[in-house]
């Protein structure tokens, strides 16, 4: 299952009128009765909620006063995140007439227009207070608390990611929490804001908008769904075209495959940076221990211990944990009956809690061979959200290697490569024109799609950002990618062969040779093609294009472009 948990608002969402209708509370029976679980959000003081929704028993979780109060049906455990309102500031409300006025655990409450006099108070007080609203409710919270920072802590509860849940609301307040969710639904009645923020909107209103998302999720997991929900698709990168390519987040099985030392570990490292940028949890399996210096993941594992899968699944509980298992301290020979001991655990934490929602293997060859027999039968039947990384497809056990529907190829000999692929899958990818690939581009094969398969840049991850950097402002470019400064008459021969030379020069060149390149756009022309950043290339063009500016104030810009970036960064 994709989606375990339902985050349901609660006025005009889940009831209508502060009642919940019997056939809906039925379809929250069956939302449970079907493996996941219920959370209801709701902006109520709890023992207003807990009087009027008796079957409050059925929620794993509810989060009350719009987020700060949290409460565990099974326990009764109530979890209070803010302090609770000051005295005098409730004493300065009462005394200007601000009426109802509601006080909770943490939340204060009143009804527009009074909006006006609780602004008035809180500045007056010096407060760190915010007000939110909720179709003429004007609730009063400590800053930074709403229904989206008391859902993502009642789902670390449960060890829960945001990434598998629905939430569904109808007003104001809700918007934190769509917009937190894997899934957002407005109900019919909802606000028109709402609506537009929400993936999609239920036909019926209220309690029958509820049921009708319910029936859905029980019976196909929202599958109907998914070409429109494509909120957090992970971006890749670019195409030629400077189009961004983006990876869905679930349905993919990729293969990254090329020779040795064709930049297969780049790609991956900036995948898994996607992946850990949006709130994805991986694993990484790791024969060769190329990530166990990974930043935003932990290392199990070492050249003298090997990795304990107890320990393993015990930190991925954690949905903010990132895994990398290092497999160097397990012989060759044995790491097949390693990995094919951990996967199991692995599938049944997904089962469980949803995630991790990605499991990369490193040098796929080493762990599910081709030769090793036992591997068709102990692998899931289906695959989702794995990528294989190898040099040697062919090595790979087949029936993980058919699962593969986005194919990624890194080195010069790609053609080469898809054919061997192709084969390997049993398909003819559609025919393409050449390419070139440099370093941090691959080819890219679509399988689902009919599309040919197209040259990908991929985005960079923070340690190719940095080498990058540091190649164009410190490195040798050499002598066909360098600049130079010729001038009018071409009397000079200037070379710049990276960018901190080329500032130097531009400061000691002449104005006639600076505007000389200037209006033939050199400079832009460089930065495009040698140094191949698009937006230092159209911030020269602005200058260029500009009459009329001074030779100073056009260095000046060039210059200011280029250390923002490189200098300051690099």
């Amino acid at each position: 299952m994709r989606y375990l948990v339902l985050a349901c608002d609660f006025d005009e969402t889940l009831a209508r009128g502060g009642r919940v209708a019997p056939e809906t509370v039925k379809a929250l029976e069956r939302l449970i009765a079907s493996g996941r679980k219920l959370m209801l959000v709701s902006g109520r003081e709890l023992d207003d909620l807990l009087r009027i929704f008796p079957e409050a028993k059925l929620c794993a979780r509810i989060v009350a006063e719009n987020g700060a109060l949290i409460y565990n049906p099974a326990t009764r455990e109530r979890k209070p995140h803010g302090d609770a309102p000051p005295d005098q500031f409730i004493r300065a409300l009462q005394q200007k007439k601000v009426e109802p006025l509601a006080v909770g655990s943490v939340i204060v409450a009143t009804v527009q227009p009074h909006e006006t006099t609780v602004l008035n108070t809180i500045r007056d007080m010096g407060l760190e207070l915010q007000v939110i609203f909720n179709k003429g409710a004007v609730m009063i919270l400590p800053a930074g608390l709403n229904k989206a920072s008391g859902l993502a802590r009642a789902l670390q509860e449960i060890c829960i990611s945001p990434h598998n849940v629905v939430a569904i609301g109808d007003a104001e307040n809700d918007h934190a929490l769509l917009k937190l969710a894997e899934c957002a639904v407005a109900v019919a009645n909802a606000l028109p804001t709402l609506k537009d923020r929400a993936d999609f909107v239920t036909e019926g209103e209220s309690g029958a908008g509820v049921v009708e998302l319910i029936d859905e999720i029980v019976n196909e997991d929202l599958a109907a769904r998914s070409g429109r929900l494509d909120r957090h698709n992970i971006v890749l990168g670019h195409r030629e075209s400077r189009e961004e390519v983006r990876l869905r987040p679930f349905g993919v099985n990729a293969l990254i495959t090329g020779p040795s030392g064709a930049g297969k570990s780049t790609v991956t490292n900036a995948f898994l940076e996607r992946l850990n940028e949006q709130g994805y949890q991986f694993c990484v399996i790791d024969p060769e221990g190329d990530y166990e210096s990974f930043e935003d993941a932990v290392a199990v594992g070492t050249q003298k211990q090997p990795p304990n899968i107890d320990e393993v699944v015990r930190l991925l509980r954690n949905p903010q944990e990132n895994v990398v298992v290092n497999l160097i301290g397990i012989r060759l020979k044995d790491r097949p009956a390693f990995f094919l001991a951990l996967l199991p655990r692995l599938q049944e934490l997904r089962a469980q809690l949803g995630h991790p929602h990605w499991i990369v293997i490193d040098e796929t060859h080493h762990v599910l061979p081709s030769a090793w027999e036992a591997a068709p039968q102990a692998l899931p039947t289906e695959f989702d959200r794995f990528v294989f990384v190898t040099i040697h497809p062919h090595s790979v056990a087949r029936s993980a290697l058919t699962a593969v529907n986005t194919v990624m190829i890194v080195g010069e000999k790609y053609d080469e490569t898809l054919m061997n692929v192709g084969q390997l899958l049993g398909q003819t990818p559609p025919p393409f024109a050449p390419v070139k690939l440099d370093h941090g581009e691959v080819l890219m094969w679509m399988r689902q799609n009919d599309e040919a398969p197209f040259k990908l840049r991929i985005l960079p991850g923070r340690t190719e950002r940095r080498r990058h950097l540091r190649k164009y402002a410190e490195g040798d470019l050499g002598r066909d990618r360098s600049f130079y400064f010729t001038g009018p008459q071409r009397r000079l021969k200037l070379q710049a062969q990276n960018l901190n030379m080329f500032m130097q020069l531009a400061e000691g060149v002449d104005d006639d040779t600076w505007e000389y390149h200037l209006k033939n756009g050199d400079y832009s022309r460089w930065f495009r093609k040698a140094i191949k950043d698009e937006d230092l290339a159209a911030a020269a063009e602005q200058v260029e294009h500009g009459n009329g500016v001074p030779p100073d104030e056009s260095r000046k810009i060039i210059r200011e472009a280029i250390e923002q970036k490189y200098t300051l960064e690099g």
